[in-house]
Order: structure tokens, then sequence, then C-alpha cells
């Protein structure tokens, strides 16, 4: 049966009639954006699907009338949209993004982890505890800023402090770009307190690190509650993994919502553009120094030292941001000679591969 894709293109709906019905895709966040990159032809070819679920062995995969497992590719990420090519499933094109969060993988191998793409907002989840700290609060504004993804720091735990509005203010000063949300991630409140975000067709992320409420905030907005969530430990307010892939929930209300593990680990790498926004002030002073290379610590003419000396700026900041631009600086540089590399390595094989061909045809 040859599917009418007609419908996944944006239309108008006509004056004084109601919106028109949703189609499946759009029910898995398909938009103009994607939409504009195809057309009905390439479609019925190759119909899209929406990464909903990574595994370690595989990708799965939803789309209209489909629901299967793929083999797992480096180059995509949970919430990618895939064109099936069912003739050849590895050479099923990849849509470009709308959005992407990347970050240096663990380890020491120098590799480029991608979190998630097409993500409309990032809830930024910290609770009123130990857990709360303004550097790793930075680390994922910077990291949503690069992606051109909005974030909102959602405070989680209030039920468990008296001192809420201290959190409240410190996570403000992160940024005056990004709001900041207080609440008690169980019951009904999550639903009212970040429904301007979670509209029907959006996707939205949750980031942070483990046992601070991501399960349990999506399960209050799924209304069904069947993630598995686990307490912390009490002596240091750390939590345990509970959630150990990346997976897209449908929630009421049509939102789709990606549940994260907790990360240890957030190394800057090309976020250079996220750094810069989160810290805008502090670029714009830099601007001022008299040398361009100024690292802003014993170069005559700075004025961000200058800043700081006349109490303009807070010395804590100053020292967190000169720490993620050292810190980008070097993972994207060892990024990049890591992929100059790849690709000598690359070279050297293929002119192997075919010096052999050659000698096997003149018989050597």
């Amino acid at each position: 049966m040859i599917r009418d894709y007609s419908k996944f293109f944006p239309q108008t709906p006509k004056s004084g009639t109601m919106e028109r019905h949703r189609s499946p895709l759009e029910t898995y966040g398909w938009q103009p954006f994607f939409a504009q990159q195809t057309d009905i032809e390439e479609l019925i070819q190759t119909p899209p699907v929406r990464v909903v679920e990574v595994h370690r062995n595989g990708l799965h995969v939803i789309g209209d009338d489909i629901d299967q497992m793929l083999a797992p590719r480096p180059d995509v990420t949970v919430g990618d949209w895939l064109l099936l090519n069912r003739d050849d499933l590895p050479a099923s094109r990849v849509l470009e993004r709308k959005s992407l969060l990347k970050r240096r993988a663990p380890g020491t191998d120098r590799q480029e982890q991608l979190i998630a793409a097409n993500i409309d907002t990032c809830f930024v989840v910290t609770s009123c505890n130990q857990d709360f700290n303004i550097a790793r609060l930075e680390r994922y504004i910077a990291l949503c800023f690069e992606a051109e993804i909005e974030p909102v720091i959602v405070l989680t735990k209030t039920d468990l402090t008296t001192g809420v509005q201290a959190y409240i203010d410190q996570a403000r000063e992160v940024s005056d770009r990004v709001t900041v949300v207080a609440l008690d991630a169980r019951g009904k409140e999550p639903k009212t307190a970040l429904a301007e975000w979670c509209r029907r067709g959006k996707t939205v992320a949750f980031l942070g690190s483990s046992g601070v409420g991501k399960s349990t905030l999506t399960n209050a907005l799924s209304g069904v509650g069947k993630i598995e969530t686990q307490a912390i430990r009490e002596d240091d307010a750390k939590g345990r993994h509970t959630t150990t892939r990346r997976q897209l929930h449908m929630v009421q209300g049509g939102c789709l919502v990606l549940d994260t593990p907790g990360m240890r680990e957030l190394q800057m790498m090309n976020t250079a553009s996220g750094i810069d926004d989160l810290f805008a002030d502090l670029q714009a002073l830099s601007i001022d120094c008299r040398f361009n290379d100024c690292q802003h610590e014993t170069e005559p003419g700075c004025a961000v030292r200058k800043a700081l000396e006349n109490g303009q700026i807070d010395k804590a900041r100053l020292h967190r941001w000169r720490k993620l631009i050292a810190e980008d600086a070097f993972n994207s540089a060892s990024l990049a000679e890591r992929r100059s590399k790849d690709k000598a390595f690359g070279k050297m094989v293929r002119e192997v591969t075919k010096q052999r061909s050659r000698n096997k045809r003149h018989g050597h």
C-alpha cells in the first residue's frame, strides 16, 4: 500500500475551523523543519522514523506503522529523525537536526559523545541539598546554549529544606536568560509548573546528576509512574543510577520527555559559543583588554582584572569562566588532533589496499 505522506507536511487549517487532526509523525515531534528536507516521493521510498531509545546493541525507532530495532550507529542518537531505507538499513539518512547535545566522552580516548538530538527545552535538574553546585549548573547551561536549546533550571526536593529561596537566588545568578523553577517532583506540581514548555509535539529533556528526581519528574508528567526510581544516600545526597539508557517517553498531553542517566562527568568540547553566551558580561569586558589573547591573569591592560579589582565581578565566577574556556580549548584541540590522525590512518589503509589489489592483478 502506498501511504499518503502529504499529511506529514505542514498545512494551515481553514479560517473558522478547528485545528486539523495531527498526523502520527507529528505526535512524535515531526515539524516543518524536517519536512522541508525531503519530499513526498522520498518519503514513500524511505519513510521517516524517530529514534526513541538507544541501547548498547541497537536503536529503537518508531514511525507511521513502524516500530523496530536497528543496528547501533555512532552518528545517530536518541531524538534523531531517519529516513528508513529498508533495502539498506545502514544507509538510512539522518535528517539535519534542530539541536544537538554532545560532550566529550568519559575516558582518555578523546571521543565526542552524542547525548540527544532535536530537543526543544532542557530542564537542568538539581536538588535543594548537597547536590546543588553552581559550577555544574553552568556546565549544563553552556551545553544548552551551544546547542541552541532553551534551558530551564529545575530545583527539586523543596519539601526537605526551609531555605528554598536561597537556592533559587543562587540559581538565578547563573544567567539572566534562564528561568528557575522550584518544586516538589512528586505529585501534580510538575505538571502545572512545567506546562509552559511541555506542549503537544514538543520534546523536552531532563539533565542532571543521579538522584535529583529526573525519573520522578517524568513519572509526574506522565501520570502513570512506570519509571523506576531510587532514594538517594542520606550521608552525601548522592543518587544511584536508576535510568540506564536514553529513552523518549510519550506523556499525557502529547509531549515527549527524554529521561537520561545521571552524568558524573561533563567535559566541555566545542562549546566556545555556549560559554561566551553564559558569561556574556565577562566576554564583553575581555574585548577591551589590551591583548587579543589576554588570559586575564597578569597581563597589563586587562579590562577583566580591572573590573575584578573594582569589585564589579565575582572572583569565583571569573575562575570558573577561565577554567571552562581552557578545558574547552584543550578538549577541542585534542578532538581535532584525533580526527586528523584517524583521517591519515584511513588514507594509509586505503593506499595499502589499493597497492595489494594492483599486486594481485600483476601476479606479484
